[in-house]
This record gives C-alpha cells, structure tokens and sequence, in this order.
C-alpha cells in the first residue's frame, strides 16, 4: 500500500487590514483562559485534535505543558455554544513580534455550524491586538479538516511555504 502524501501549508499575514472577516453568531462565545490550566489544554488538544490524529504531545510530561503554557507568550481561547465546548485555539508570540496560532480547531460535534470562519476571525483579531505583533501564521496540512486551507486563505492569510513528506 502507498504512503498517503501530506503537503504542509504555511501561511501568513502582515497586516491587521487584511483580515477578511466573518462575525461572531450569537450562539457562539469565546472566552480567553487568562487563568492558566495546563491540564485543560491537554484535553481541549485531544478533544480537538482526536479526529485529525493530532499526537505529537500526547506523550508529554506535565512539566512539558507547563514549559509552553505557563508563560506570558502563549494564549489560550475557548469557544462555547450553549456551554458546551465548540473548539479553541492558541496564540504565541515570538520576541520578534509573530504571532503563531499554534492551535486551532472545532470540536466534531460543532462542524458544518458555520463556527470556522468567526472563530478564525476572533483568534486573528486577538492575535493583531497583542501589542508587538507584526505578523500573524499558521500552518495547516492535508492531514487536517479539509475546509482548514480555505478557511485560513478565506479569512486574508496567505500561502508563503509549501512542504511535502
């Protein structure tokens, strides 16, 4: 049997002007986790991630978490439709001023509401406004939702850098 290929997009955007956006439907909140949890993450990774095989930090170490999330450079989002847990997302930021989302997605039960291109927007919009920021990127493979790509391409980010394993 062949190996399946994954391509690898990243992508980019340098201005907040360029945010192409869809607003926030009334039955969708997100929320910012100031207070950090690093055992929330963990679950909000699996409960996200689970379909896509996201697995790379499922062998982690509680310090591990704790090295990434516990630091003034990392963000984390929770969006919620009627108090369920609808998706989330992370944002980091470099010394240098980008800001990575690290982490983005939408729980199954929460896909084909129309929830993808307003949380986007919302993690854009949180990312352009941390002070210092001066770019905004993501990366996202063949491997994810298939409406990942066009939703990143949808919202104003652009494809800078194209891998393939």
């Amino acid at each position: 049997m062949a190996a399946v290929e994954n391509i690898t997009y990243y992508l980019e955007m340098h201005s907040s002007d360029a945010v192409r956006g869809k607003p926030l439907p009334a039955a969708l909140s997100i929320v910012e986790c100031v207070i950090k949890q690093f055992p929330l993450n963990r679950f909000l990774y699996q409960l996200v991630g689970g379909p896509w095989e996201w697995t790379d930090k499922l062998v982690w170490t509680d310090q591990q978490w704790r090295d990434l999330l516990e630091r003034d450079n990392h963000r984390t989002f929770v969006a919620y439709e009627q108090g369920a847990i609808a998706g989330y997302y992370e944002l980091q930021q470099s010394d240098n001023g980008d800001v990575e989302i690290l982490y983005f997605g939408l729980v199954e039960a929460f896909f084909g509401k129309g929830f993808g291109g307003p949380m986007l927007t919302h993690a854009l919009q949180s990312a352009w406004a941390w002070p210092g920021t001066k770019r905004v990127w993501v990366h996202t493979c063949t491997l994810d939702h298939p409406s990942a790509l066009g939703n990143y391409q949808a919202r104003g980010l652009h494809i800078y850098k194209e891998e393939t394993e």
